[in-house]
């Protein structure tokens, strides 16, 4: 595939991409996805914040 193939297609690709995003963002559905997203990063947030505190217990005992 020649340079400008792969030129137009990436263009192409991007464009549907952005239509997808923009109508998405547009629909009713965009708080309930921002709420889902939210939910899952605060559920991480708690995940790694006790693997940090777990790990920083565990180096204390080790040190200790």
């Amino acid at each position: 595939m020649s340079t400008s193939s792969k030129a137009v297609v990436s263009f192409i690709v991007g464009a549907a991409v952005g239509v997808a995003v923009g109508y998405f963002l547009n629909s009713d559905k965009k708080d309930e996805l921002v709420g889902k997203l939210k939910d899952q990063t605060d559920r991480l947030k708690d995940k790694w914040r006790k693997r940090k505190d777990q790990f920083q217990d565990e180096l204390e005992n080790e040190l200790a």
